[in-house]
């Protein structure tokens, strides 16, 4: 689950993290009113969307004057901010944070992230705060500096003084840095989060080490220890057949193809998307029911599939093992009798009470296209399809 930048910013302020004062906004009075609050001659007023990359798509503004506020906060409230994580259909702005204005004198980087392969967390830090840290690993590798973190005793502040020399914070605010990164690192610890990011870190003229932004991400897994975190949750900013497939406890990702998928297990339901493609169709989702489903489960998927209207045909693609075929069967029986079925679907069925369940199918009275395996399956979708 993600949250906004001034919602991260709330969390991390517990902490000991320093953050600019600031306030969120739903109107252009609410932005005058918070800028008001803040005094100085100088504001930030910053778009709040679930996307990296505002400041590239004209979504962060420095205003030098209460009008400026208004000006843009009644540019920005309501327009479509695209950017490279939002995809070309962009965000609403809904929301805004109006910030005060800082005497920034440099930018860095620091992130907290799970490492899978030492099952680890890891702090990162680079100087080249600002940038986009994939860009930086790419082109500079060398410019991020990493410290594996042991879970028994956690982060230790030589580590962080270690992080802080590397990337060069000046002498005189290394033990601020200090304490900022072990503030940041038990933010991300305590709150169950899966990405813990300050882009940038910023030293300021007048002596601070300072988060001037944020994006904390949050294990979905762990959110029913967090009730204060989850009514953060901006639904707005999510996709509705998501929200619909998480009241179900389903694994759902809308795409952009035109052919939906219903699968058990999420290896299985890789496999399904990349032949798909392999035949030059186009999934519209990636959809795992899971292993325990029940027909009821089912047949709610098979609901939020059909939802989407750049659907034009549906492969179910299971594999019975704990999740038995006649149950899947079922499900998708009910729903396509309750919905109308008006899209080809291709069902291929292996394993736990196979047979009943292409006889379930069978019997139906439904147009149903049967398939061998799921190389026949996806040939046949893809050809239906087109």
């Amino acid at each position: 689950m993600n949250v906004h930048e001034y919602q991260g910013k709330q969390i991390l302020k517990k902490y000991g993290v320093v953050v600019p004062n600031g306030f969120v906004a739903f109107s252009p009075d609410e932005a005058v009113e918070a800028a008001k609050k803040l005094e100085g001659d100088l504001w930030v007023v910053k778009a709040q969307i679930h996307a990296g990359g505002r400041g590239k798509a004209g979504g962060v503004k420095l205003a030098k004057s209460l009008d400026e506020v208004r000006q843009y906060a009644d540019e920005l409230l309501g327009k479509t901010l695209v950017t490279h994580q939002t995809g070309p259909e962009g965000k609403e702005v809904k929301r805004l944070l109006i910030e005060e204005g800082l005497p920034i004198e440099k930018e860095y980087y620091v992130g907290v992230v799970i490492d899978r392969s030492s099952s680890r967390v890891v702090m990162m830090a680079s100087e080249e705060g600002g940038t986009e840290i994939e860009e930086v690993a790419a082109k500079t590798p060398e410019k991020i500096f990493k410290e594996v973190i042991d879970p028994a005793v956690g982060m230790l502040p030589f580590q962080a003084r270690r992080l802080a020399y590397n990337i060069h914070i000046p002498k005189d605010k290394v033990n601020k840095a200090v304490k900022f990164m072990l503030g940041l690192y038990q933010a991300f610890v305590d709150n169950d989060c899966s990405l813990a990011e300050i882009n940038p870190l910023i030293t300021t003229r007048d002596g601070r080490v300072v988060a001037l932004d944020s994006k904390l991400n949050f294990d979905s897994n762990a959110l029913f220890r967090h009730p204060d975190i989850l009514e953060m949750r901006d639904l707005d900013e999510e996709d509705e057949k998501e929200i619909e497939a998480s009241k179900y406890d389903l694994n759902y990702i809308a795409l952009d193809g035109n052919i939906g998928c219903m699968v058990n297990g999420a290896g299985l339901a890789m496999a399904t998307m990349d032949i798909i493609k392999h035949f030059d169709g186009e999934p519209a989702n990636f959809l795992d029911v899971g292993g325990g489903a029940t027909a009821d489960k089912v047949r709610e998927a098979f609901k939020i599939i059909l939802s989407d209207k750049n659907v034009k045909g549906i492969f179910i693609n299971i594999f019975g093992g704990i999740m038995k075929c006649d149950i899947i069967a079922s499900g998708v029986v009910e729903a396509a009798k309750q919905i109308s079925l008006d899209r080809p679907l291709v069902v291929r069925l292996e394993g736990t009470n196979v047979d009943l369940g292409k006889k379930i199918l069978r019997e139906s009275g439904l147009e149903i296209v049967a398939a061998d395996s799921m190389e026949d399956g996806a040939k046949k979708i893809v050809q239906l399809v087109k």
